[in-house]
């Protein structure tokens, strides 16, 4: 119920929710509740209860008439030096400079419009304070994008193994193609460097086309029903 009536511990309540509070203190009570625990369910103390009981009987009827603090700042910001900040940090040669960049830079000039936290204050006050300039808003992260395969010759995959010869520290590179969908390989080769022109040779490529042909007349197949006629017949 507290959280009801007020907004919260250390805020400003209202003279309405004041009496409010007091009435379903007082009801309470006389229905045989404890002052300490009704205090409680509202929120409150009871020491507050009786300051607001003390207030409102009172002559200022339960408003704060407290003043605030009498304190005049005399070297506070006028309006017209927070516009001449606010056109400064907006000038292109600063627009993209934090407040740490601006106030050095002036004072290279000879030029002191104000200091660095007043500067920030300004700043904040107007919504400049982040992604200043060119800096861009935070993106959200791309989706990673992934293949699926969910029958044979969909989706490929190549890699380069080495492999060892009779001479220390000379390799062969072997270019390995395979099908994700079944793990068979699809084509392969052998050459005597790791470029992508060797998974361009004419080789590789008459495999490619030999295989797509076998690929594609075993799917027929499989489609018609001949593999589960012939299930030693099966390419693999």
């Amino acid at each position: 119920m507290g959280s009801l009536l007020f907004g919260g511990r250390g805020r400003l309540t209202s003279v309405a929710h004041r009496r409010k509070a007091i009435e379903l203190i007082s009801e309470a009570h006389a229905a045989g509740a404890g002052l300490v625990r009704a205090c409680c369910e509202i929120g409150i103390s009871l020491r507050t209860l009786k300051r607001w009981r003390k207030a409102c009987l009172g002559d200022d009827d339960g408003h704060d008439c407290r003043k605030g603090s009498p304190r005049l700042v005399s070297h506070r910001l006028s309006e017209e030096e927070r516009q001449r900040i606010l056109l400064t940090c907006n000038q292109p040669e600063y627009a993209s400079l934090p407040p740490g960049q601006i106030v050095p830079a002036l004072a290279d000039q000879g030029l002191y419009i104000g200091s660095e936290s007043s500067f920030y204050r300004v700043l904040h006050a107007h919504g400049q304070v982040h992604r200043r300039g060119r800096a861009r808003p935070p993106q959200e992260p791309r989706a990673v994008p992934r293949l699926r395969a969910i029958a044979p010759n969909q989706l490929w995959s190549w890699d380069i193994t080495y492999l060892p010869t009779t001479v220390r520290g000379i390799w062969l590179y072997l270019y390995l193609v395979i099908d994700v969908w079944s793990r068979k390989v699809v084509a392969w080769d052998v050459a005597e460097g790791a470029t992508v022109s060797g998974v361009q040779r004419p080789l590789y490529w008459r495999t490619i086309q030999g295989l797509m042909a076998c690929w594609t007349d075993a799917i027929t197949k499989f489609s018609r029903g001949y593999w589960k006629e012939n299930p030693c017949k099966q390419p693999f």
